[in-house]
């Protein structure tokens, strides 16, 4: 196998790793979304941290091995598919780190009320199913399937 293929092999591996672990945050915030009790929302949204954790070193490590591979190939992040998707790709990490930041309030909250009685909260279910976080998280998860979109094409390319 030549460098270059085992940098794009890398590359769509960091890739499955930035969109499978989007996914898993996004059944666990959902299925935290239809429960009641805060102790049941705390331990889905607790298990959200590891899927975190698999986006960031997914989106990191495609940032890195697609960078690569575009100096390798002798490409130019000025080429249109490129640009668009390291621009989608910011859209994706900021959107999902400010959604981020609602889902750890929502646990920190999760966590208090279960301590405090784990009985259902409106204030709880508001957090969750905020229309701005949801905005934010569906928006993230597009952009990275848009990504994947515009590297499967490379429109222009």
């Amino acid at each position: 196998m030549t460098t270059t293929q085992w940098l794009l092999g890398l590359h769509l591996v960091a890739a499955f790793l930035f969109v499978s672990g989007a996914v898993a945050v996004g059944v666990l915030h959902a299925a935290a979304t239809r429960r009641e009790r805060p102790s049941e929302v705390a331990t889905l949204l607790g298990l959200t941290r590891a899927g975190v954790v698999v986006v960031s070193v997914g989106a990191l490590l495609a940032l890195i091995f697609g960078a690569v591979l575009v100096r390798l190939e002798g490409r130019s992040f000025g080429t249109g598919w490129i640009s668009a998707a390291v621009a989608l790709w910011l859209v994706s990490v900021v959107l999902g780190g400010i959604g981020g930041r609602s889902a750890r309030h929502a646990r920190h909250l999760a966590e208090r009320l279960a301590s405090e009685g784990d009985q259902p909260s409106d204030e709880l279910h508001g957090v969750l199913t905020s229309s701005r976080t949801q905005s934010l998280n569906y928006g993230s998860f597009a952009a990275a399937l848009a990504i994947l979109a515009v590297m499967v094409w490379q429109p222009g390319g």
